[in-house]
């Protein structure tokens, strides 16, 4: 596939789609035992995909991304080799002790399936691997797979994303059945030039409470590949559902995260991503606000250093009266990385008496990083309550002042800095250990860094 170029195009050129076209019907030649719906559904995303135009400079969804370099042309979009380390990467995936559920994928294959137990299987509960689900739970996934459309710029990767997936994580959880520990689903990239789409779907009937954990990971830190995950909830009514997603794949992947949820009638829903990872790494999260009384919170943080560009695009649409949504997106930029928020709280003319935040809060640690924020507000009801905001600052001289004073070095004080940042978003995920791990993510990246420091000085 060609690049992604800084040119204004209408459809991707028959030529760029011919290879990727070539591996797809490969790619449906081996899919024999699945249903012709799911393989019909897969061929009109395909179609979708090569129609829809690349990223330019004309769409208002892709300002301040850089379209240069966005390439697809060593890519696999094919069957890849068994994965000889299996074992490893299961022991690795231990993010959580104690666990309701556990996939573990590497490079969509199933590694370990980690099953529900008779309990849980007997209330109800579905968690099932998509290979399995298309056929035993085919109703389920044809009414809610894919049915969040994607609309924040990333139709087009949306589009791949259906025609190639291979696996995914499906969660259902029955009228009134609430699960303490939480599911956890581990999407491992090994192979260099793979190409892995994650998805993880959760539904939630009236009443359920669910804890979903989901980690993308990368087996090295060398195998550039390419990660178009994709995560959809459902929220019945008066139901809870908590997710977090650590990213932390290496800094030669390229990767995409589509994210979107329906919070039904007096539901509670939480979204928290940590992003470590990805030299290039889009995220787009829609929250829909659709029963009246629901709450939505959508938290993210990233850490950004080299020349790493983290693109967040979110939407907070509110259609119901009497709802609540709350959106805090936190990023530490280093040396000459760059991140782009772009935020919008629309609020239909039947959602009165909303109250919905957005804020943005950008630390840079360079002279040289660069933060960009566009927060919006379109409002069509008349009683509501809705801010927005965006803040980017450096490290206060006189806190790093304050450190060196006691002997801390001025990496370390940084390091410490940024923590302090990131409490208040790291303090909300749900499972003790999950933050504990995102903070340890966090960490090993600022340890990689000093090393890097002091082997260049050497």
């Amino acid at each position: 596939m060609s690049s992604l170029t800084e040119e204004t195009s209408t459809s991707e050129s028959s030529d760029a789609v011919a290879p990727i076209r070539e591996a797809f019907n490969r790619h449906v030649e081996d899919l024999d035992t699945a249903p012709s719906w799911w393989k019909t559904a897969k061929a009109e995303s395909f179609e979708t995909f090569a129609k829809l135009p690349a990223p330019n400079r004309s769409m208002e969804s892709w300002r301040f991304a850089k379209l240069k370099g966005l390439e697809l042309s060593d890519i696999q979009f094919a069957a890849l080799p068994s994965i000889s380390d299996a074992a490893s990467l299961v022991e690795k995936s231990n993010f959580l002790d104690n666990y309701a559920g556990r996939f573990v994928f590497g490079d969509d294959q199933t590694l370990q399936a980690d099953r529900i137990s008779p309990e849980l299987a007997e209330k109800g509960v579905i968690w099932a691997p998509f290979r399995e689900a298309i056929t035993k739970h085919a109703d389920i996934m044809k009414d809610y797979f894919m049915k969040q459309e994607a609309d924040l710029g990333s139709e087009k990767f949306a589009a791949l994303h259906q025609a190639f997936l291979e696996n995914g994580a499906l969660l259902y959880v029955p009228k009134g059945v609430e699960i303490e520990e939480a599911f956890i689903v581990y999407n491992w990239s090994i192979n260099a030039g793979s190409a892995i789409f994650p998805h993880t779907l959760i539904i939630t009937e009236d009443f359920a409470k669910v804890k979903v954990v989901e980690a993308n990971l990368s087996a090295s830190e060398d195998a550039a590949a390419f990660s178009c995950g994709v995560n959809h909830i459902f929220a019945g009514v008066g139901s809870t559902v908590d997710y977090t997603l650590l990213q932390n794949f290496n800094e030669k992947t390229l990767g995409f995260q589509i994210n979107s949820n329906i919070a039904g009638r007096d539901s509670n829903v939480k979204t928290i991503s940590v992003n470590v990872g990805c030299q290039r790494y889009r995220s787009e999260t829609h929250g829909q606000i659709k029963g009246p009384g629901s709450k939505v919170e959508m938290l993210s943080l990233a850490v950004a250093d080299n020349e790493q560009e983290i693109d967040q695009r979110t939407l907070q649409t509110h259609s119901a009266a009497n709802a609540v949504s709350d959106l805090l997106f936190k990023n530490a930029l280093i040396d000459d990385a760059r991140t782009i928020f772009s935020g919008l709280i629309k609020v239909d003319p039947g959602a009165q008496q909303t109250d919905a935040y957005q804020t943005n809060r950008n630390l840079l640690l360079s002279n040289t990083a660069e933060a960009n924020s566009l927060p919006g507000l379109e409002i069509d009801a008349n009683d509501v309550k809705c801010s927005h905001g965006a803040t980017t600052s450096q490290i206060e001289d006189d806190e790093i002042f304050y450190m060196l004073a006691r002997g801390i070095p001025r990496a370390k004080a940084q390091e410490l800095i940024v923590y302090g940042f990131f409490e208040e978003i790291l303090e909300r995920i749900e499972c003790p250990t999950v933050a504990e791990n995102a903070r340890q993510i966090i960490q090993a990246k600022f340890k990689k860094r000093l090393a890097k420091q002091s082997q260049a000085k050497s």
